[in-house]
């Protein structure tokens, strides 16, 4: 339930932060420096919960989390300098990718991991990535609220603020849930690199390869790629809106698709060959001549390109002992953010430059690198309900 607000909000944000910021007069070179501000604040606020998870309860982080995500939305409705904006977008929780890249995930999967069996745990990530996936579309359907309350009378700039209000109500809510966690005991160990011990060689080596994918999709984060909608074909708020819902529709339906095909050719292997036609689909909508055919590539690219998200999450929780699960879900996931803060910066510049294209290009090619990277590197390591 926590995790469909947080979604519910990051959904809507992540499609009406670049139109938010270009109504408040900034470069779109200046949207890719927020988004990446706010990806690498992420990263540090994962290193920190990294540093002190193992001595405190996961629900107390869990709901300072929260806290932070209150103190961000209602930032973001006030600030109008470019440089208080990028100081809240460093230090607060606004998630230009509308995904999984926040301090709360990596903590979600350690408590999430140890409730179940192995042969369970690929469908609970899919169950809880269903739930964040339907919530996100519902929310970037919800990013057309400002275009329809203008006819209204309603200012839109003042609209976009509402609904940052609004981010920060959900994240209240989101901290009454994770209250209500049951407590549980943290490791008594005194540091994090005490907490990796057997699996250490595993966990940097995917976090290597991760970092490598997280990089390539930082230059289609969602906020750029309605940039990229909002400059290339001129789509409005509202239609942004609908496109971004029915894209997180049909992700949130591939999870369970994914669990069902990691059952027959396996975890690493569901990754991999999911993830390169989504690529694909992705550079040939960077070229495609109209806004049709853009959008259809882009679907096809939605249905297929999240199957590794609950299958990635479940290998790593897998290969690991039970002792250093938040742990590897915290290095492999604070490579992840640090990586996927650089693109945006560079995608903003080359949509400045007018190289609309180019970011979208160099994603889908990155991204096969890396899943064969993967598949090389992994494909022989199997996790215990595939043994």
């Amino acid at each position: 339930m926590a995790r469909a607000l947080r979604d519910m909000g990051d959904g809507f944000v992540a499609v009406l932060l670049p139109a938010y910021l270009l109504a408040l007069g900034f470069s779109p070179l200046q949207v890719g420096v927020i988004a990446t501000a706010s990806l690498l604040g992420s990263a540090l606020l994962t290193v920190g919960v990294g540093i002190i998870g193992v001595r405190y309860d996961h629900r107390q982080l869990l709901f300072a989390a929260a806290s932070l995500m209150v103190a961000t939305g209602v930032a973001f409705a006030l600030v109008h300098d470019f440089a208080l904006l990028l100081v809240v977008a460093f230090a607060g929780t606004v998630n230009p990718s509308a995904g999984s890249v926040s301090v709360f995930v990596p903590l979600e999967h350690a408590v999430l991991a140890r409730e179940v069996t192995d042969g369970e745990r690929t469908r609970m990530f899919a169950s809880y990535s269903l739930v964040g996936a339907l919530a996100g579309a519902v929310g970037a359907l919800a990013s057309a609220t400002p275009d329809l309350l203008v006819p209204l009378g309603f200012d839109q700039l003042s609209a976009i603020k509402a609904m940052f209000v609004l981010y920060a109500f959900l994240g209240l809510l989101g901290g009454f849930l994770y209250a209500r966690i049951p407590r549980r005991r943290a490791s008594a160990e005194p540091t994090t690199a005490s907490a990796l011990g057997p699996s250490r060689k595993i966990v940097f080596k995917l976090a290597a390869l991760f970092s490598l994918d997280a990089f390539a999709g930082g230059f289609v984060v969602q906020s750029l790629l309605a940039l990229w909608l909002f400059e290339k074909f001129g789509l409005s708020l509202a239609e942004a809106g609908v496109f971004f819902f029915w894209s997180g529709i049909l992700s949130a339906f591939s999870f369970p698709v994914a669990v069902w095909l990691s059952r027959r050719i396996g975890l690493i292997n569901t990754m991999v060959f999911t993830h390169i036609p989504s690529s694909i689909a992705l550079m040939l909508a960077a070229l495609a001549p109209t806004l049709p055919l853009a959008l259809a590539l882009l679907l096809i690219r939605a249905g297929l390109s999240q199957m590794d998200v609950p299958t990635r999450s479940s290998y790593v929780m897998a290969v690991v002992t039970e002792a250093e699960r938040a742990a590897a879900a915290s290095f492999t996931s604070v490579p992840r953010s640090l990586a996927a803060a650089v693109s945006p910066t560079l995608a903003g510049a080359l949509f400045a430059a007018s190289f609309r294209a180019w970011p979208l290009l160099i994603c889908g090619a990155l991204k096969i690198a890396y899943d064969l990277l993967l598949l090389i590197q992994f494909r022989h390591l199997k996790p215990p309900e595939e043994r």
